[in-house]
């Protein structure tokens, strides 16, 4: 029962702060709970980063699946808590922290050892670290698009299915979700380039175009295609959510999907 502690720990600090931020009046920005929510969620990262330090790192370089998409909302979580002391995206802490304390507390139940060859490669690792980096941002990027569709809706008057305190102003979100894209569009080229070159030197053969490959590959052209279309066009609003989410499906599936598959139904 000890171990289980520090998993109740995070999941509670994040989702306390999560349903104290529903309940927050309608003008959060003076609200002095936001102060204790950024001091909460620092507590909570810590704690979780700690449990994915042991997870991980204890037998070797074990990146299960339940590690992998742990890892990667620990990763979104620092993303929002760091952009957050800039840009004041309270609302999107009602989107990030939930997934992430149902996802930090799972590796307590159903972690497994799956290890990953050459984890003494300091270069294989930062590859897999790259990749990591690269889905937190676009899962970042999509929880984003989805609070800019409700701040869109709001503006103009039309009911949604939540109801949040506040909106940052539509301008600034939208060009912060360039900026994360942007970065994330980079550091996806990276490893899928990185990627093709650890697949001939460690593993000794071509990369597979297997359906993790293609949708990864299908990603890349959508979100390359919206950062044309965004400098060439000046796509914005509803084009650019819309594109930023069927970009983060397909990562979803070419990741998250293919680890849920081979590792939890197929048992590999």
């Amino acid at each position: 029962m000890q171990k289980f502690i520090p998993y109740l720990v995070v999941v509670f600090v994040y989702l306390a702060v999560a349903a104290d931020f529903w309940g927050a009046p309608k003008s959060p920005e003076k609200n002095a709970h936001l102060k204790l929510h950024s001091a909460m969620i620092a507590l909570g990262l810590l704690v979780h980063g700690w449990l994915l330090h042991q997870s991980i790192f204890s037998t070797g370089f074990n990146l299960g699946f339940y590690e992998s998409v742990s890892a990667i909302l620990w990763l979104t979580v620092l993303i929002y808590w760091v952009t957050d002391r800039n840009h004041q995206l309270h609302s999107l802490q009602a989107f990030v922290l939930p997934p992430a304390a149902l996802f930090a507390i799972l590796p307590a139940f159903f972690g497994d050892h799956h290890l990953l060859p050459d984890a003494d490669n300091t270069l294989f690792i930062a590859h897999v670290w790259v990749a990591m980096i690269a889905y937190s941002l676009f899962t970042f990027a999509a929880l984003h698009a989805v609070l800019m569709a409700i701040a869109e809706r709001s503006l103009h008057h039309k009911s949604t299915f939540i109801s949040l305190p506040s909106f940052p102003p539509l301008m600034m979100m939208e060009s912060l979700l360039f900026r994360i894209i942007g970065l994330g569009f980079a550091l996806l080229t990276i490893t899928l380039i990185s990627g093709m070159w650890f697949s001939e030197e460690i593993f000794h053969k071509p990369l597979a175009f297997n359906h993790k490959t293609i949708f990864s590959i299908a990603s890349w052209f959508i979100y390359a295609a919206l950062l044309f279309g965004r400098y060439q066009y000046g796509w914005r609003g509803l084009k650019a959510i819309r594109w930023t989410l069927i970009g983060f499906v397909l990562l979803l599936l070419a990741y998250v999907g293919s680890k849920f598959v081979s590792e939890i139904l197929l048992g590999r």
